[in-house]
């Protein structure tokens, strides 16, 4: 048992789908899961292990930002020997062609997070997705016939941005959305050697304004976890 998890040992399947809503991790598991089992509820991070075409599959909630997925990440490889993380997420778009409900997913993410300038002395570490995930994932999409886009997305510290136009500068360079959390992921992930991918839905957009609702980040979202889910 870890410091933030309450599983037993071997509760927790060496797969875990990570979404940021504790609420989803439940929506996955009673949608996807057969026999799902609620291994942790320590803060309400609810997490359940059952069975996805007989293979052990796994889905635990991460919390908001770096910092909380980091704790979380880095008690399931250590304690629980989890081998491949896969966060399920939401984000928000950068691009005009890149529309609400579109799947992206990461390759690398930058950030404006400090967390990493501070783990390497002022240097800049470039969080960087599992290839063999990424490659998986792309080639699921396509026997499914989900349309994704891949490329470099943005962690971010701040939700509500003091200049909300600062997007279009990360727009310039290509950037596809933003998040909270990957670049805390890969860089765990590459710490301890484990593989991990984020795979995100866009629930809002900051070039055209339109966004989803909580209800329906929590519940639904469906594509993504079509794909992640495979990936056990």
């Amino acid at each position: 048992m870890s410091v933030h998890i309450e599983a037993k040992k071997g509760a927790i399947a060496e797969t875990v789908l990570l979404p940021g809503d504790p609420l989803r991790a439940k929506w996955i598991a009673e949608t996807f899961f057969e026999d799902p089992v609620c291994f942790n509820t320590v803060r309400g991070m609810l997490g359940y292990t059952g069975l996805y075409k007989s293979k052990r599959i796994s889905a635990m909630g991460t919390g908001m930002g770096v910092p909380s997925i980091s704790i979380y990440a880095h008690e399931l490889i250590t304690e629980y020997k989890v081998k491949n993380l896969i966060r399920v997420g939401s984000a928000g778009s950068y691009q005009k062609d890149i529309k609400i409900r579109d799947i992206v997913i990461a390759m690398s993410a930058s950030s404006n997070s400090s967390i990493n300038q501070i783990q390497f002395n002022g240097s800049n570490f470039a969080p960087t997705a599992n290839f063999d995930l990424f490659q998986k994932a792309i080639e699921t999409a396509k026997l499914k016939n989900i349309s994704v886009k891949a490329g470099n997305i943005l962690t971010s510290d701040e939700f509500y941005s003091i200049n909300p136009k600062d997007y279009k500068f990360w727009a310039e360079y290509g950037v596809l959305c933003v998040e909270m959390e990957t670049a805390g992921l890969y860089t765990i992930a590459a710490k301890l050697k484990a593989r991990a991918l984020s795979i995100l839905t866009i629930a809002d957009s900051l070039v055209s304004g339109k966004h989803t609702s909580s209800e329906e980040r929590q519940t639904t979202f469906k594509d993504m976890i079509d794909i992640a889910i495979e990936l056990a």
